[in-house]
């Protein structure tokens, strides 16, 4: 298999093995069968031909900052999109490529006087993480402001898919429902205002983050939905588990809603204190926690 993928794919660095917790914001998880870069749709198009065609189990991930990859690392062939990072802009529009970062995007409409996407600016998410599970923050979200989104379908089209069409929810797009539908873009729909507006509101809303949120340390972001009635970190912090720790895995003394690496912490350590969290909330009020983010990949005694 190595042979074909390196004669296939002359043009695509692609690693064999390769340790994603090098590619994740918590910086844990195991390591990926195999790892692909591809600077292109055409390239992503070629990949995910090539691993249907060898049966390859597809995983695409962005920057991976919404995500926990269990130790035992992900079966079959990883796709990174991260160098798809071109943002452009037409007119009252922002498109960009499904690997650019959402914090990037926000910034280029500040810079075209754009105003909408300021709920996300100190957003960590890559565009086609943020559409596929509809970010949001300080009372915004992508389906306040995505016009269309570019997507490659399980049968190889590159198809527009409209704001609608995508049934956007809490923390939810129906990419998640469609298995094999790739977000290749993002175009969003903004309107004109001044720049200093827009370079406040986003500046106030980073230091907002910055005072409120454990910025300075390796994590998930918030791991937890808001349940109907509540909110996750407060259920936490009304618990007492600020400070709960399991392994190099801890449950942020800053923002409760936050499980940080304090050094040398695991996906498995992780899921220890997420586990913990919820069964403690339970327990004590009767609530129990769904995750936010995204845990994917094999357990640590499955690894091949």
């Amino acid at each position: 298999m190595q042979s074909e993928l390196e004669t296939t794919f002359t043009n695509i660095k692609i690693l064999k093995n390769a340790a994603l917790a090098d590619y994740t914001n918590t910086d844990t998880g195991g390591p990926a069968d195999w790892l692909a870069f591809p600077e292109n749709v055409t390239e992503v198009k070629q990949l995910v031909k090539f691993g249907n065609h060898h049966n390859l189990p597809i995983t695409v991930i962005g920057n991976a900052s919404n995500l926990i990859v269990r130790d035992g690392g992900i079966a079959g062939l990883v796709i990174i999109l991260t160098a798809m990072k071109a943002i452009t802009v037409n007119d009252n529009q922002v498109t960009a490529q499904a690997g650019a970062a959402l914090i990037s995007a926000t910034k280029v409409a500040c810079e075209a006087r754009l105003s909408g996407l300021e709920f996300a600016a100190g957003i960590p998410g890559s565009v086609g993480g943020a559409v596929f599970m509809n970010a949001g923050a300080y009372g915004g979200e992508i389906k306040d402001v995505l016009a269309y989104a570019t997507v490659l379908t399980a049968t190889g089209e590159v198809i527009d898919v409209t704001n609608d069409e995508l049934e956007f929810g809490y923390r939810h797009s129906n990419i998640q429902d469609h298995q094999g539908e790739i977000v290749l873009a993002a175009t969003f729909k903004l309107q004109p205002a001044p720049f200093e507006q827009i370079k406040q509101q986003m500046d106030d809303l980073n230091a907002r983050r910055a005072s409120k949120q454990p910025l300075e340390w390796p994590s998930c972001g918030s791991v937890f939905k808001r349940p109907t009635g509540y909110f996750a970190g407060k259920l936490i912090h009304d618990a007492g588990l600020q400070g709960y720790t399991s392994g190099g895995a801890q449950v942020s003394t800053k923002h409760a809603g936050f499980i940080i690496n304090i050094g040398g912490g695991t996906a498995t350590d992780y899921l220890k204190v997420i586990a913990h969290v919820q069964a403690t909330v339970l327990a004590k009020f009767g609530v129990h926690l769904e995750t936010e983010v995204r845990i994917i990949g094999r357990g640590k005694d499955e690894q091949i």
